[in-house]
């Protein structure tokens, strides 16, 4: 791990407690996470685990993916600035379902307070399914873009995305500008296809600066990500699939100031690792996760498209 005062030669005080939220040490206590992936994080704004979830675990989410009837049958569609769509399904609460369980897991809970620097509670998790040939692509973004917008005051948040499928470049795999978190929230607008995309000067500037990456991922593995890391993925042009859980935490501490889509605090309770395999295929209770009919942006982005 790049010790404290490095850490804050390099990019400021101010920034480094902001990204992380906790205070710089020499041991990760918390979580899955060894002291170089901690720090990889902190450098890159993501990190990489393979195998967060074993054979039978992934096989576990993808079949609830696949058949809840909360979610196979209720997906909404989400388009990209050339008018193709990716297929979603988004809920706000982990409850006893497969994937509930997964979200709730100490492995992830912990390894997310450990990189928010305490207590975390559910955002929400949603499912994205690009389908072979049909797939959309997402345009660049930074989460925070439109957290913040939701009343999230600071960017104490950060993601896990967990491959259901192989994913490849070819299929649109998840893309990341290394690094970029450093830069802070940049603004973001409502898209052609209504997406909340990042302002397109800054982003053409930013790319010659930083590294592009492309996560090809494996069933199974799972990509923590900071909430102002740039992301995007192509449209799905390969005869394979793409589908990914992507469970989404806020620090408790940082309580939003707006009532939105989006749950405040709720206290999570964490399951032992071994929760999913032991309660095997369940599926979701329906009103008790707050299943989305239809996808929704921030009002004032909304406002601001108008």
């Amino acid at each position: 791990m790049i010790p404290g005062d490095q850490l804050r030669s390099i990019v400021g005080l101010s920034i480094v407690e902001q990204i992380q939220g906790t205070v710089l040490g020499d041991n990760v206590t918390k979580g899955i996470l060894t002291a170089k992936q901690h720090e990889a994080y902190l450098r890159d704004g993501y990190v990489l685990v393979r195998g967060l979830f074993n054979e039978a675990e992934t096989d576990l989410l993808r079949s609830a993916m696949e058949n809840d009837p909360n979610i196979a049958d209720k997906l909404y569609a989400r388009q990209d600035n050339d008018g193709g769509a990716t297929r979603m399904m988004t809920w706000n609460h982990p409850g006893d379902s497969a994937y509930g369980l997964a979200a709730r897991s100490e492995r992830v809970v912990e390894t997310m307070e450990n990189l928010l620097g305490g207590e975390v509670y559910h955002y929400h998790s949603k499912l994205t399914a690009k389908f072979a040939r049909e797939g959309g692509a997402w345009e660049w973004h930074q989460d925070y873009g439109y957290w913040y917008h939701n009343g999230c005051l600071e960017p104490l948040m950060a993601s896990l995305m967990i491959a259901l499928d192989h994913a490849t470049p070819e299929n649109g795999c998840l893309q990341v500008l290394k690094g970029s978190h450093l830069l802070g929230r940049i603004d973001h607008n409502l898209t052609v296809g209504a997406q909340v995309g990042a302002d397109i000067e800054r982003l053409e500037e930013i790319k010659k600066r930083l590294e592009l990456v492309y996560c090809e991922m494996e069933p199974g593995d799972g990509l923590f990500f900071h909430c102002n890391t740039l992301h995007r993925s192509d449209a799905n042009k390969s005869d394979k699939r793409r589908w990914t859980l992507i469970c989404c935490y806020n620090a408790a501490r940082n309580d939003p100031v707006i009532e939105h889509h989006h749950p405040g605090y709720t206290p999570l309770h964490k399951v032992p690792d071994s929760a999913l395999l032991d309660a095997g295929m369940k599926f979701g209770e329906g009103d008790k996760e707050g299943f989305f009919a239809a996808p929704a942006n921030p009002q004032s982005l909304e406002d601001k498209a108008c």
